[in-house]
């Protein structure tokens, strides 16, 4: 069970039962109709990224299905949540990625995102042995990953909401999702 294949997708849920909010995130997503099972963050070595669409015609109702799931929720009203994935790839295809998922409350999209990137990209730097300043800023650590020669490429996918003005629950999601 070596997954050729994974699609990206988020989504948003709002309800006044927390796990109702939760399906309507996956329903958002598209997700819902699947049995989800999450695991943890390795992209298998010559998995293909392809379109949300073009992933959801390969899966059908019902099916078992893996993933990588950040998921955040909150029934505070306008309080700000997130969920984020976040993938680094390296150069040779042969060998794995990393995918991070990151969740978090007062982050915006692009902070939220761009630390589930950096945790993927450090996840992977460290195995390959890249040398760097773990103290030093994202961006320049990213430019010294993609340096390296083994690093290339480093993406994130994140949704962010505010919880509900009512107080219902408001559920985020991002997810990388497997074709086996």
């Amino acid at each position: 069970m070596v997954p050729k294949k994974s699609f990206l997708t988020k989504g948003v849920g709002v309800h006044k039962d927390r796990l109702a909010s939760f399906e309507l995130a996956l329903r958002d997503a598209q997700i819902e109709q699947y049995n989800l099972v999450t695991v943890s963050s390795i992209l298998p070595p010559n998995c293909k990224l392809v379109s949300r669409e073009e992933g959801l015609k390969e899966l059908p109702a019902g099916e078992i299905v893996h993933c990588v799931l950040a998921r955040n929720d909150t029934n505070e009203p306008h309080r700000l949540v997130s969920a984020a994935v976040g993938t680094a790839v390296p150069v040779n295809e042969n060998n794995y990625g990393y995918i991070s998922e990151h969740h978090s409350f007062g982050e915006d999209e692009v902070k939220a995102g761009e630390y589930a990137e950096d945790l993927a990209a450090t996840m992977l730097a460290t195995t390959l042995g890249v040398e760097f300043d773990a103290d030093s800023a994202w961006h320049e650590r990213e430019q010294v990953y993609k340096a390296s020669g083994h690093i290339i490429d480093t993406t994130h996918f994140c949704q962010t909401a505010y919880g509900n003005k009512d107080g219902k629950w408001t559920t985020v999601i991002a997810s990388m999702v497997f074709i086996e």
